[in-house]
């Protein structure tokens, strides 16, 4: 599609359907869009468009719609994505930084999303694997019970118990406390073997058990899968758009509920682009997603992405303005973990 003006007529059409969800035909195309030529020039461009795969007709008596490949190409020419304006940024910033903890900060970015995109918001939790230590507080429960709190820089808080029966616990705790935090903190999983191998073997021989089982909790903790989570709202957006679907939305609810599903699909999307992604009806390789669009983002601290914000609705989505949602929320969310 070298055609310019073959381009313009199918970012009108997309806009078009976009804002009314019906055809769009070479007349109305004419009255709503400065586009310069003839109803019959548009025609002609329009035929090229549908013989290309661009742009179809649902029956003989309408106008034309895009098809995935239409706005597959009208997304990939979007020149730039609009910013919001300042005043939807500094409500964004205010309601976000309202937040008290993790928790209420991914529980507000997903229902704001929801509500700036009109569609379904879906935010994963930052990954424990890639985030850094903040600190760690060991607190004695019982005589024969440790328990170990662990905060990462992301300000996700994970506890466990440790059995320590027979342990000296009580005298060695406090050294283990202060040591762990200085050999651990701000280093993430794949940098803490050798500190705290070091760490350990600084210990007295008869007080190494109790370290290498805290030690292994730490390191456990933050191996496992856990950040495989995601919160989601919006989902009776879905009823607004309902005829989008063809037959029923029964398959889109189905795969909403399968969490796998959707986390392989962002993190498949992470490797699509390191910014704003976007996947395209049959783009999406679960049967449940292939008459949905997911535009998504990465958010973390210190530049590095720790997890994915995303929204996900019908192929007729505000491309554009969706895009700027999801990239304004996931940057406010990055500088709120950063702190």
């Amino acid at each position: 599609m070298s055609d310019d003006r073959r381009l313009d007529v199918l970012r009108a059409i997309v806009e078009d359907y976009v804002l009314t969800h019906e055809p769009v035909g070479s007349r109305v195309l004419v009255e709503r869009h400065a586009l310069g030529v003839s109803p019959a020039t548009i025609r002609n461009d329009m035929a090229a468009l549908e013989e290309a795969g661009y742009i179809a007709q649902p029956h003989t008596s309408a106008g034309r719609i895009p098809t995935d490949k239409g706005y597959r190409l009208f997304v990939d020419r979007l020149s730039a994505v609009k910013p919001l304006s300042a005043p939807e940024r500094k409500a964004i910033s205010v309601f976000l930084e309202e937040a008290v903890d993790l928790d209420d900060v991914v529980d507000r970015a997903v229902r704001l999303l929801a509500q700036l995109t009109q569609q379904v918001a879906v935010v994963q939790y930052p990954s424990l694997r890639r985030s850094a230590l903040r600190h760690v507080e060991l607190v004695p429960v019982a005589d024969d019970r440790l328990l170990v709190v662990i905060i990462t820089e992301t300000g996700r808080v994970e506890q466990r118990i440790v059995e320590v029966e027979g342990m000296d616990a009580e005298r060695v705790v406090p050294e283990l406390r202060a040591r762990l935090n200085v050999h651990a903190a701000g280093r993430r999983l794949i940098d803490l073997a050798a500190p705290l191998e070091e760490m350990t073997a600084a210990f007295a021989p008869q007080d190494q058990p109790l370290v290498r089982q805290v030690v292994h909790v730490v390191e456990d903790t933050l191996a496992e899968s856990t950040e495989e989570r995601l919160v989601m709202a919006g989902t009776a957006n879905l009823a607004r758009t309902g005829t989008d679907f063809p037959g029923t939305i029964r398959p889109v609810l189905e795969a909403l509920e399968e969490n796998v599903v959707l986390l392989r699909l962002l993190t498949e999307m992470a490797e699509d682009s390191a910014g704003v992604a976007v996947r395209i009806g049959r783009e999406n390789q679960h049967v449940g997603l292939t008459e949905t669009s997911i535009v998504a983002a990465g958010y973390g601290a210190d530049g590095e992405p720790l997890a994915r914000i995303g929204a996900l609705g019908p192929t007729r989505m505000d491309y554009a303005g969706t895009m700027a949602s999801v990239r304004a929320v996931a940057r406010y969310l990055s500088r709120i973990l950063a702190g």
